[in-house]
Parts: C-alpha cells; sequence; structure tokens
C-alpha cells in the first residue's frame, strides 16, 4: 500500500448489502423488489440497474418505456435509505445520434487503430463501438464531466457507478481484447497499456462523481471488473462472473484474500454465483460468506433464475436475513477496520499468516480468514455440512459470536495453533472473537444503515484468560463526506477492560470542534456484554452512580445494561 496507495474510506452504506441483476425489467420491477425488502425488514443499501436500463445499450442515458421516471425513482429509494447504481462501460456505441459519440469524435477522443488515424471500431454490447482513451488526462476529464447532473440526465445524488467490461472487452478482438498494435492518443502501442486502461477508467469515473456534487465533499462509490496496482485508490473490485456453484463458493475466500494481500481492500465476489441457479441451501451459504467478505453484493444473469431472498420460502428467507443482520450489526466494526486499512495499508480481509506470521502450518491455509485482527471467519462451503475443522491461533483465546463461550483449546505456553471440530449446521457459520479485544456492534433491526445512524452500541469484550485484559477501537465520522480528511473530522474511542484492576474505560481521541457539533446522545452506548468473567465483581460505579448487571455462570457472560455512557465522552466504570 506505500508503494501504489492507500485506499480511501468508503461511505458507509456502500459496506451494506447490494441487491443486483442483469436486469431488474423496468421500474415497476424496481419498486417491487424493493418493495419486498421493506415488507420482510430485509436489510439492503442498494438496488442495482445492469445494461437493459439504457436506451439501446446508450451509456447516460435511460429507456423511456421501461424507466419514464428515473429521478422520482432513484428519490423514492432514498426517502427509504436506499441508494441505486447503475452500470456504465467504456465502449461507445458508434450512432450518430448519440450524444456521447458525437462528443468523443468530435474532440478526437477514441482509441485509434493501428496507423493511428482512424478511430478504433470493435464490437460488444451496442454492436459497433468505439473506446475512449483514458490514458489521456483530457480524456479522462471530459468523462468525468459527464456525470455532472445537467449532462447525465435522470442521475441525482444517490445514483452511483458500476465500471464493466473495461479489460477492455471487445468481443471480435483476439482474446476478446483489443489488438495488441492499436495506439493511443500519444502514438503508444495498446501492448503497453494493457493492463492500465481498467484503472484509469475506474479513476476518471470516480473524480466524476466526487466533481458532481458542489464542494465536491461527497465520497464516491465506483465498482470495477478490471483492477490494477492501485486500483484501491478509486473503489471496489468484484471477482467477475462466477457460477452458482459450491467449488466457486470455496475459491472466493483464496481469491479475495489474494486481492488483500495486494492492498485491495473493498472487493467481492457475488453471492449467488452470476451464472445458472443455486438451490436454497447454496444460496443461504453464500450470503453467510458474503456476509464476511468486504464488498456484499447478490447479483445473477438474466437466464438465471430469480433468486431475491424470499423465492427460496420463509425458512430459507429467514436463515439468509439473519446473516444479513449479522453484516450490519457489526458495521460499525467493518468501518473501523476500513478506517485502519486507509490509514495502516493493512488489508480488512487477512490471511492467517498475515496476522500469525510465526505460524508456519498456516502459510498454506486459505479457507479461513480474519476480518481485521478481531474475527476469525471460516466460511461453509460443502453442501449438507454439520462439522467443519477450524485452525484456532493458540496465542489467544477465542469465543463462538453466537454462544459467546470460549472455545475450548489446550492453550499451553500458547505457541502454534489447534484444529477443532465445530457445528456447522446450515443455520451457523463459524465466527469467533479474538481474547483481548473489543468490538462495537449495533443490534436493532433497520432496513438500511442510514436508519442506523443514531442507533446505539453494545460493546463485546472478550476478556484474554491470561492477561484480564481486552482493548478495541471505534472509529466514527459522519459517514459520507470528506470531511474526516479535509477537516479531521472524526473521532476514535479507545475502550479498555481491565479485569485485575477493576475498570472498564473510554478515552477519545477527535477534533474538539466536531464533538462539539455531534450529538453524544447519538453515538450512546447501551449495553455493554463482557465475556470470558470467571468470577463477577459485587458491585459496580460510574462515577457515583450505580450500575445493574447480570452474570451467567455457565456460559461466564457479564452484561451491563443502560450504563447511559457516549462513545464520545470520556468514562470509567469501575468493578469492586
Amino acid at each position: 500500500a506505500t508503494l501504489t496507495g492507500r485506499m480511501p474510506l468508503p461511505p458507509m452504506w456502500s459496506l451494506g448489502y447490494h441487491q443486483c441483476r442483469w436486469n431488474y425489467r423496468d421500474q415497476e420491477d424496481v419498486y417491487h423488489v424493493h418493495g419486498k425488502f421493506e415488507e420482510l425488514d430485509y436489510p439492503y443499501d442498494v438496488l442495482w440497474l445492469d445494461i437493459e436500463h439504457t436506451s439501446g445499450k446508450r451509456y447516460f442515458t435511460w429507456d423511456k418505456h421501461l424507466f419514464p421516471n428515473p429521478i422520482p425513482m432513484q428519490q423514492k429509494l432514498k426517502s427509504q435509505g436506499r441508494n441505486m447504481v447503475t452500470i456504465i462501460d467504456p465502449h461507445i456505441k458508434r450512432d450518430n445520434h448519440y450524444y456521447i459519440h458525437n462528443q468523443a469524435t468530435a474532440k478526437g477522443l477514441y482509441i485509434k487503430d493501428k496507423t493511428g488515424k482512424n478511430d478504433y471500431d470493435g464490437w460488444c454490447w451496442p454492436g459497433s463501438s468505439s473506446y475512449l482513451d483514458f490514458t489521456n488526462e483530457e480524456v479522462r476529464n471530459w468523462w468525468a464531466d459527464q456525470f455532472s447532473y445537467n449532462s447525465y440526465v435522470g442521475s441525482t445524488p444517490s445514483l452511483f457507478t458500476w465500471n464493466d467490461m473495461n479489460e477492455p472487452s471487445v468481443f471480435n478482438g483476439p482474446e476478446v481484447s483489443m489488438q495488441k498494435d492499436l495506439r493511443n492518443l500519444d502514438g503508444i502501442e495498446h501492448r503497453e497499456w494493457h493492463n492500465l486502461y481498467g484503472t484509469l477508467f475506474q479513476r476518471a469515473t470516480a473524480e466524476g462523481l466526487t466533481r458532481r456534487n458542489p464542494g465536491e465533499n461527497v465520497r464516491p462509490f465506483v465498482l470495477s471488473r478490471s483492477f490494477f496496482a492501485g486500483s484501491q485508490r478509486y473503489g471496489s473490485i468484484w471477482t467477475g462472473d462466477n457460477e452458482s456453484s459450491w467449488p466457486h463458493l470455496k475459491v472466493a475466500a483464496p481469491m479475495l484474500l489474494s486481492l488483500n494481500t495486494a492492498a485491495l481492500s473493498f472487493v467481492g465476489a457475488d453471492v449467488g454465483g452470476f451464472f445458472g441457479n443455486p438451490d436454497a441451501e447454496l444460496m443461504t451459504r453464500w450470503m453467510q460468506a458474503g456476509a464476511y467478505q468486504p464488498f456484499f453484493r447478490g447479483h445473477a444473469h438474466h437466464d438465471s433464475k430469480r433468486r431475491e431472498p424470499w423465492i427460496f420460502g420463509e425458512v430459507w428467507m429467514s436463515r439468509m436475513r439473519h446473516a444479513a443482520m449479522a453484516r450490519y450489526a457489526l458495521l460499525p466494526y467493518w468501518y473501523t477496520i476500513f478506517r485502519e486499512a486507509g490509514v495502516t495499508g493493512m488489508p480488512v480481509m487477512r490471511t492467517m499468516w498475515m496476522q500469525y506470521p510465526e505460524l508456519e502450518e498456516l502459510y498454506g491455509t486459505d479457507d479461513q480468514y480474519l476480518i481485521g485482527s478481531d474475527l476469525l471467519i471460516k466460511p461453509v462451503t460443502e453442501a449438507h455440512a454439520t462439522k467443519s475443522e477450524v485452525a484456532f491461533p493458540l496465542e489467544h483465546d477465542w469465543y463462538d459470536v453466537d454462544t459467546m463461550m470460549s472455545m475450548p483449546l489446550s492453550k499451553g505456553n500458547g505457541v502454534g495453533s489447534q484444529a477443532l471440530s465445530v457445528s456447522s449446521d446450515i443455520d451457523k457459520i463459524p465466527v469467533y472473537q479474538r481474547g483481548g479485544s473489543i468490538i462495537a456492534r449495533k443490534l436493532r433491526l433497520r432496513r438500511s444503515t442510514q436508519m442506523m445512524v443514531n442507533d446505539p452500541y453494545t460493546l463485546y469484550i472478550a476478556i484474554d484468560s491470561t492477561s484480564k485484559e481486552a482493548t478495541g477501537v471505534l472509529y466514527m465520522d459522519d459517514e459520507f463526506s470528506f470531511d474526516h480528511e479535509k477537516k479531521g473530522s472524526f473521532g476514535e474511542a479507545k475502550f479498555k477492560a481491565d479485569l485485575k484492576n477493576k475498570f472498564i474505560s473510554n478515552k477519545v481521541n477527535a477534533e474538539s470542534q466536531w464533538v462539539a457539533s455531534t450529538s453524544k446522545s447519538s453515538r450512546m452506548i447501551e449495553r455493554v456484554i463482557i465475556m470470558g468473567v470467571e468470577e463477577p465483581p459485587t458491585t459496580m460505579h460510574l462515577q457515583s452512580i450505580e450500575l445493574h448487571f447480570s452474570y451467567d455462570r455457565e456460559s461466564k457472560v457479564l452484561v451491563i445494561r443502560k450504563p447511559n455512557v457516549s462513545a464520545l465522552d470520556d468514562w470509567e466504570i469501575k468493578l469492586s
């Protein structure tokens, strides 16, 4: 990341669930799908439109018969906390009645044939197409201008962008791309800049989404299929057209771990698989796995059967919703880890060897991984599975996030790892919190991130059995603007629990003006859950106020309800 650039913090909503299909047929289909998510209290944040939403595959346009009122459509979804994404590819339909093509031709913005004299003509979704030269700064600036609300008619501030086919794809070209001897506007052959093309296209799109707003202070979102070293600076990446099969679910984690190792953290594999028709079990397992990958999108080919969660029946829908709810509850943690990735370069999704380089036996492990340093994930990728084997580093305790009980490990001197066979029936994905960590969640069921903004936190404290301590960080800002970069408008709550010295505390690192302008009541902590408590305290106090708590001796879990503290205040709870 030091060499290729660090990832900017994405908007909070982009870390939620994305629902996509090639294609949602029309405006009424959009309203129907959105309405079903609302009706079922199934959390999602973004609804996507593929190429059929355009007028004849002319990007920056709408099919007026299928989507006659795109602005009211976007406004309706936004009023209920949802954004939309439309696809915009780099191939431009060669049509003299298409304003993008006419301007690009008149300004000389297209890639040339091997002579360097004529605009290249290749074949893609619209048929005869030309390709803009994104290696050229003037072309990138012109492209960015096309995202202004005056130019992209029918777009609103809640509409974002998907860049596909940007390898670039050419259906009648060699290896389904451009000939290597085509020339850019500087006369340099395609073979020299092929790998850069998709990244520069995504860069220009991200700049356009930023520039379209007054003050250029709203974070963009751009998903790209093609990428190169440094693409993390411009948006998200997905692994392309996968298949609805167990082998493709299984290979998703290794692919995403490879990308994270290369500093591309905001990545995902399409939930359910693009081609084919997943059965209910595969779709559920993929939703469970997808909830623990950085980019979380369901997508499907137009020949695939409809597969929105409710299609599979109430029981299966409830299982999928439970997986999505787990994702949304953890969004404060996800957001904090994305911030860490942007500041330090450490990836969001980590191989076992990255966090535990001394454990050589885990060097080849790619079927389990860590989110940040504190959550260990083992996706279930086999049909009819009821058991999974998980390798636990013995340096730490590990707590099952569902039972909140410590795993029965033979820690010894804390060296090496131990494999355990754990339950993983259809309602369970093995996820474990590291002993010594503190993670913030939001537990109230909401239908989108926008509706969660003012919800209180629950702190999950996983005590280290040796030191009897735990620490954790919660990052907070406005979740959508660049104020955290431009003005330093953000806060970090640094939590610590020390059962030996009998306290739980918070120290805030924040710019004072931002704290003063932010309602502390919107950052309240409504509950503290402490795992691994061998003996409960007799009393606990916040200053002179005695706090009520409960303790379960079997699970060794202590719960403090309504401590009435803010994550934006310094405080200390004393145990006695």
